[in-house]
């Protein structure tokens, strides 16, 4: 017995050594947003530059180790150099000037206006995921678990996902991949935002409308959404067929991170009232990719439950289905499921596919772009049954007892807290 004992702690001895190893294998100076071919980037004058080559991310380069314990996912892209466009805030769009700063938990942004007060958003492709390290993970050691996760996201998804959502007829916000160098247009941000690769994009909040859409009478965040359906009451609705698109088109990207805070809203003025057309933002967590042993392991439904890879099979829908959709989609009929879940089956066509994530650089596209678009078909193929699985998860679900997370601030009644339609 006590020779087994020993074999048993020398078994979880030697484990742990090697996680540890694993974690530690990381490069000894990770840099961000690197030119390539040159050692010093505070000394190149971006004016006399139309682009540059850059690469997203060194932090995450591996060893043998370290894929096999925490995964292959998407190291190659995010240190990849492509080339991109270089940028002054004053040479675009008639100027751009600064707002404010903004950002997420990983994300740094600057939220842009120009003269005629269309805003936009500068996000940052390289994430700071720092903030989401809680203290126990710092005592033991083992932070780098969380930091090298954001190589399970591919850092140019969003450039893919516009076009895919343009196939089916979904707004999106048009981001665009710039290279930012230091210059006076960024100001008192130019230390922390100079020389960085970003998403120039529209922001899903201001007052005047960049869309083709007509009669909007402003772009709002969930929060204020609901405070106007609490001053318009049966004169305000969502467009629902629209929410419903956009929830399956999440579904068959696998974008599992679609939380309050990600939805911009198009106000439109109609005869009887108003509709609130969704629109969709950060697609950092598309094709999101899962493996290795120890992202396995958190992955699983019995860990994280909303933490779904992008696979061709779905392998738990209660997973997908957030509080967002209890609030807004719950007491839809099964039957508005089934026809977004065919139009976008029959809209979403292969050519499309191949279109979309031929927008990419063909130095990335060469590294998954071939299994991405496999299984955006795969998903694609299934949508129908994905669609009445979600429908049947949505509908066992009860409504919601406490604020919409995300637009927790929001000013309304309790009746409002439950769900959207419960006025």
């Amino acid at each position: 017995m006590k020779k087994i004992l020993l074999v048993f702690f020398g078994l979880v001895i030697l484990i742990l050594a090697i996680v540890y190893l694993s974690l530690w294998s990381h490069p000894a100076k990770a840099e961000t947003d690197i030119v390539v071919g040159r050692e010093n980037i505070d000394k190149i004058d971006f004016r006399h530059l139309d682009s540059v080559t850059v690469a997203a991310s060194t932090m995450y380069e591996s060893t043998l180790l370290k894929e096999i314990m925490q995964g292959e996912q998407y190291r190659a892209e995010w240190a990849e150099p492509i080339k991109v466009p270089v940028v002054y805030l004053d040479k675009i769009h008639g100027g751009l000037r600064i707002i404010k700063k903004g950002g997420g938990k990983q994300t740094q942004s600057l939220r842009l206006k120009n003269e005629k007060g269309v805003v936009y958003t500068l996000r940052s492709v390289a994430k700071d995921p720092t903030p989401l390290i809680p203290d126990w993970a710092n005592t033991l050691g083992i932070e780098n678990i969380i930091v090298d996760g954001i190589s399970a996201q591919h850092p140019y998804g969003a450039m893919a996902v516009a076009r895919l959502a343009e196939a089916i007829d979904l707004p999106h916000t048009h981001p665009r991949l710039v290279f930012i160098p230091k210059q006076e247009g960024l100001g008192e941000f130019t230390a922390a935002f100079g020389n960085k690769l970003y998403w120039l994009e529209y922001e899903t909040e201001g007052q005047e409308n960049w869309s083709d859409f007509k009669d909007i009478v402003a772009l709002i965040d969930t929060e204020e959404l609901q405070e106007q359906k609490w001053a318009h009451k049966d004169k305000l609705h969502i467009d629902t067929q629209a929410l419903v698109r956009n929830r399956l088109f999440d579904i068959v990207i696998g974008d599992w991170d679609r939380h309050a805070k990600q939805w911009g809203w198009f106000l439109q003025k109609k005869e009887e009232g108003y509709i609130a057309i969704p629109l969709a933002s950060d697609r950092d967590n598309a094709f999101f990719s899962i493996d290795g042993l120890l992202p396995s392991i958190i992955a699983s439904k019995n860990v994280q439950p909303r933490l779904r890879p992008f696979q061709k099979e779905i392998d738990y829908m209660p997973g997908l289905v957030y509080p967002f959709d209890i609030y807004f989609l719950k007491g839809v009929p099964q039957e508005v499921f089934q026809t977004e879940a065919e139009y976008i089956k029959t809209h979403l066509t292969d050519a499309a596919i191949d279109g979309a994530l031929a927008s990419w650089p063909e130095e990335i596209y060469q590294l998954h772009g071939k299994e991405i678009k496999e299984i955006i078909k795969a998903r694609r193929q299934h949508l129908e049954r994905y669609a009445l699985e979600f429908h049947k998860v949505l509908e066992s679900k009860e409504f919601l007892t406490e604020p919409l997370k995300g637009s927790d601030d929001a000013e309304v009644p309790l009746e409002l807290h439950r769900c959207f339609e419960c006025l």
